[in-house]
């Protein structure tokens, strides 16, 4: 399989790695924005270094584009890579736009061609965990996910920037799609958000707190901030049930019921992209079944996109045709 690889951070890197430990792959080329660092990362990891996206989507010795790139330049580079009949492998979101998203499952479809959305955050020692032991604490009532940086201070760089990261729970839609992987289809969405801004693209600090009603009835919280106005970190995953609780700490877990309370193991995050790359590389191969469905990242995008819509308007916004 040969594979051009779009970005040069650290995903990137690790997904280098993982293509060059694998017989099955071959990394023909890269492209970065930075023409220096571009040259740099192709030396290390023995490639090609291009000057953009769209003249590597055209080249006939690449068979799969990999996008690790900033999340605004998702879509099209997938759309292109598509339309010149390459598989897509891109890290989350799919796009930021949902509309783009669907028109990209159905050009898939229609040029049958592989589309996987990197989800990671599924192959976690964390949400390992939790399915684990999901059943032991009886039905769950409330949740509440929280993922606090703080970073002073902030950098100027594209995770902190309205376009290039795009709408916080869409940027970081891991954060929801943990919770509708586990607990499913949601029924309404409220959400609220605050920058503080260097400048009109950039920000210091971001701080959003959505709320999800699922059709079940579960409530859940996520809280998700970072910057410089925030001070205390905080990695957090409450779940309360009706027989016990959950609750993950950093990398630290216990499960918490009426008689005792049982330490829980947290398996690693580490070699989770070599772990989808090599499932991604199974699939194509083998036609083993993948770990998570585009269609299943894109319910996740149309939650996330109800969040941004509940944050804009202040209103709470029902998915009624999501429940379908």
């Amino acid at each position: 399989m040969r594979v051009g690889l779009v970005g040069t951070g650290y995903a990137a890197k690790l997904r280098a790695e993982a293509l060059l430990q694998d017989e099955r792959s071959h990394l023909v080329a890269v492209v970065g924005h930075n023409t220096e660092t571009t040259e740099s990362f192709a030396k290390e990891y023995q490639t090609t270094a291009l000057n953009s996206w769209q003249e590597l989507v055209e080249r006939e010795d690449v068979d799969m584009v990999v996008i690790s790139t900033v999340n605004r330049d998702h879509g099209a580079i997938a759309r292109a890579a598509l339309s010149h009949g390459k598989h897509v492998v891109v890290e989350y979101p799919l796009s930021v736009d949902l509309a783009e998203a669907e028109e990209l499952i159905a050009l898939a479809k229609t040029q049958n061609k592989l589309l996987h959305v990197e989800h990671i955050e599924l192959l976690g020692g964390l949400h390992q965990a939790l399915k684990q032991n999901l059943a032991k604490i009886g039905d769950v009532f409330y949740v509440r996910y929280s993922t606090i940086n703080p970073q002073n201070p902030a950098p100027r760089k594209w995770t902190y920037n309205h376009e290039l990261f795009g709408f916080p729970l869409i940027g970081a839609i891991s954060r929801l799609h943990r919770l509708v992987d586990l607990f499913g289809k949601v029924f309404t969405v409220n959400c609220h958000q605050r920058y503080w801004s260097i400048e009109s693209e950039y920000y210091q600090t971001c701080f959003c707190m959505s709320q999800l009603c699922f059709s079940s009835g579960l409530l859940a919280q996520i809280v998700y901030g970072k910057g410089e106005t925030i001070w205390q970190p905080e990695r957090k995953f409450e779940v309360h049930g009706k027989k016990g609780g959950l609750i993950f700490d950093g990398n630290t877990g216990y499960l918490i019921q009426a008689e005792e309370t049982t330490p829980i193991d947290v398996g690693t995050r580490r070699g989770l992209f070599a772990k989808d790359t090599t499932m991604v590389l199974d699939h194509l191969f083998d036609g083993t079944p993948l770990y998570v469905t585009p269609e299943e990242s894109l319910y996740t995008l149309k939650v996330a996109d109800a969040a941004k819509r509940a944050a804009q308007t202040g209103l709470t916004i029902f998915l009624h045709d999501a429940l379908d």
